[in-house]
């Protein structure tokens, strides 16, 4: 099917609400396999909408859910709020993927977005890195304006 980049649409009304804090919670990043079943953008919900599709990577070295994303650093940047992380690298894997998804553990697993890498991406006894765009009011993977 496909992935499109977008922040999730439940993140948006959940972030208001106060369920997701994201300099404290728990947030993951988890690939999505190439060539997946399901759909997956702005309407991706949860975790488990990946999962229900058999839609994460396997491969040597893989842990399914995905890693813990590090140094999530909150700022704004003239009246845009934005989050920035530490690029992540999944060590020595063996896989293949077309996206991924960022949730956050500490709310039942909740989407917060999902990124298209724009074709499949690959890895064979190596490293793989998830490099996030610089941050600022026009890149940041996760802002509002």
């Amino acid at each position: 099917m496909a992935i499109t980049t977008a922040m999730c649409t439940s993140f948006k009304s959940e972030l208001w609400g106060g369920t997701h804090d994201l300099d404290t919670d728990s947030l993951k990043i988890a690939l999505i396999k190439a060539s997946p079943s399901g759909t997956y953008g702005a309407a991706t919900t949860n975790y488990s909408d990946v999962t229900g599709n058999s839609d994460e990577v396997t491969g040597t070295n893989y842990t399914t859910g995905g890693q813990v994303l590090d140094g999530a650093t909150i700022s704004v940047d003239g009246t845009t709020a934005i989050v920035d992380f530490t690029d992540e690298v999944f060590s020595n894997v063996t896989l293949s993927a077309d996206g991924c998804i960022i949730y956050n553990t500490a709310a039942s697993n909740a989407a917060i977005a999902v990124i298209d890498f724009g074709g499949t991406v690959s890895a064979t006894a190596g490293d793989l890195t998830i490099e996030f765009p610089a941050a600022d009011a026009s890149n940041a993977v996760i802002r509002i304006a």
